[in-house]
């Protein structure tokens, strides 16, 4: 389940694969940032500007090809997956896509190519689930949950809401027969409403979910050297950031002047928000409904590496290419300082190898602080995402790197008991679904 790294994988496949140096997949943005929203809280949408000064970023097909077949020549697994992603990679045609499929079988060497797509669903329409359906492809799909919460940041250009549209091809892919999952982002708008979420996300059709939180930080000066100030008032909110979405610069965590970007969820209200949603899930629908968070704990309680990155031990298992080839260890991290070079000078499997990518793998854990170390909870977050390790000033970096810890902890805390009852049953040959009431 899930697109973009976060694909679940059975237990003995995340023993087996783990911590292979040229095991990886790979995530290519055949449009980059190019976007038909304009997506408050996206992390992405400046780096047309931020990144490529503005140029149209469309992958050529010549480029395509070398990356597919750079992509089967480096990798060593026996399946393959390619990850598309954008900005909103419906863009680059349907055209694009059936001739990256005739790379993938002439190069692949035979060896089964999985495709996953990210999408924020507005312009799938019964042509694109049929291609999708025919093809296996396993579509992500982005919704934040009813309407009010989806609006409030995911809008068109023009400020208006996406919901209805995104709704419409919840009910095409159903009916095209698509396997898909939704990927929710949990910001300042889903505060409190966690278990009302996940209700309506299975009354929508949804199986399998993702739930990841909204914690962004902005440069003090925006791109055109104008300072962005958050609204007053999280009501606010709303009007401003998309009014300002795009226009502003998200912060990578090396820069030391920074400020919190008010869409952001608040820790605490993050970890109650998946509490909630546990505590629907642990009583009726384990085994019926799969949460990527929840599958993750319970692969930690094992003592087996979960197969979404964000809990792993390091970092760097999913090399992003960009429209114009250039190559960085993770699409959180496309900032020049993270560039690996490009694929025209470079192959995935020395990127994949290098020192640098090396460095960025295992700073995962060689930067964590020391009451992260000493924390009873580390054997399931593993601290968590680097991409939210900011410090709120640069004297106090070094003791506050992790403010999703709140969060985190209270829900280990709270499943603690049934991770340990499923964990259980699982060495007893059990399903973990015993576990419901």
């Amino acid at each position: 389940m899930g697109v973009g790294g976060d694909r679940t994988i059975t237990l003995s496949e995340a023993s087996r694969f783990g911590g292979r140096n040229t095991s990886f997949s790979l995530m290519l943005k055949p449009v980059g940032s190019k976007c038909n929203l304009r997506c408050a809280y996206c992390y992405y949408l400046d780096k047309a500007s931020s990144v490529y000064s503005g140029r149209e970023p469309v992958m050529s097909l010549e480029l395509l090809e070398l990356c597919i077949r750079d992509f089967c020549d480096s990798c060593d697994l026996p399946e393959l997956t390619v990850e598309w992603h954008g900005g909103e990679p419906l863009l680059a045609g349907m055209d694009f896509f059936r001739s990256a499929l005739a790379l993938e079988r002439k190069y692949s060497g035979g060896r089964p190519v999985h495709n996953t797509l990210q999408t924020n669903g507005t312009l799938l329409d019964g042509e694109w689930a049929a291609f999708f359906h025919d093809n296996n492809f396993l579509l992500g799909l982005s919704l934040d949950g009813p309407e009010d919460i989806h609006d409030r940041y995911r809008r068109t250009v023009s400020g208006g809401g996406t919901f209805r549209e995104v709704m419409h091809a919840l009910e095409v892919l159903h009916r095209r027969r698509v396997e898909f999952n939704t990927l929710t982002t949990v910001s300042k708008a889903g505060e409190g409403r966690g278990s009302e979420v996940y209700r309506f996300l299975k009354s929508a059709g949804s199986q399998y979910m993702q739930f990841m939180p909204v914690y962004e930080h902005l440069a003090v000066g925006d791109i055109s050297g104008q300072s962005f100030m958050p609204p007053a008032s999280s009501a606010d909110a709303g009007s401003a950031c998309a009014m300002d979405a795009g226009a502003v610069r998200m912060a990578s965590p090396e820069e030391p002047e920074t400020v919190l970007a008010p869409w952001s969820v608040d820790p605490e209200a993050f970890g109650r928000y998946l509490c909630d949603i546990f505590d629907d899930w642990v009583r009726r629908d384990v085994g019926r409904y799969f949460v990527l968070t929840f599958d993750a704990a319970l692969s930690s309680w094992c003592g087996v590496q979960p197969g979404i990155c964000t809990f792993c031990d390091s970092c760097g298992g999913n090399l992003t290419v960009e429209h114009n080839g250039d190559i960085y260890p993770c699409d959180h991290f496309v900032y020049p300082q993270w560039r690996l070079g490009n694929i025209r000078d470079i192959s995935l499997r020395e990127a994949a190898t290098s020192p640098a990518q090396t460095r960025f793998a295992l700073a995962k854990r060689t930067a964590l602080p020391n009451a992260c170390r000493r924390c009873k909870w580390l054997l399931a977050c593993r601290g968590g995402c680097p991409k939210h390790r900011f410090a709120s000033s640069q004297a106090s970096r070094s003791a506050d790197r992790l403010p999703l810890c709140p969060g985190y902890r209270l829900f280990y805390s709270h499943i603690a008991p049934a991770m340990d009852k499923m964990k259980s049953l699982l060495s007893e040959g059990k399903s973990p679904s015993g576990i419901c009431l």
